[in-house]
């Protein structure tokens, strides 16, 4: 709805520029008609009867679509710029999953590997024993 209000109110104001533009000027041949009359177009007191009403009635429509706009404006629910907002600070990462299964203890840390014995620096270390409980192999 405002979308579409906001199109007819562009309308309306490039209307009312080329309106009013059209008109003869008091002042001295300011418009784009020319001072000396618009001959080609009607009399002189025609076209000046014309463009009066017309520049009348748009800026009428103009005045009310603008009402309508503000109106619009101060009963819709507000939306806040993403600028605006204030910031979560949430650093730390998600929660963890939890366990397939609630009853069962959670996994160990991984133990430090053994390290190699001093006379024999090639021969790897053996891997560290489990430490806990470990659920049965699945088969």
């Amino acid at each position: 709805m405002t979308a579409v209000l906001v199109v007819i109110h562009m309308i309306l104001a490039i209307a009312l520029i080329a309106v009013v533009l059209l008109q003869r000027s008091e002042g001295g041949a300011l418009g784009i008609g020319g001072g000396g009359g618009m001959s080609g177009f009607m009399t002189g007191r025609g076209a000046s009867n014309l463009l009066t009403r017309t520049t009348a009635i748009v800026a009428a429509a103009f005045m009310l679509v603008s009402l309508a706009l503000a109106y619009l404006a101060s009963h819709t629910p507000q939306q806040r710029s993403i600028i605006d907002q204030p910031t979560t600070k949430s650093s730390a990462p998600a929660s963890p999953v939890p366990p397939a299964n609630p009853t069962a203890p959670a996994p160990a840390a991984p133990a430090a590997p053994a390290a190699n014995p001093p006379g024999n620096p090639g021969t790897p270390a053996a891997p560290a024993a489990p430490s806990g409980p470990q659920p049965p192999a699945a088969q």
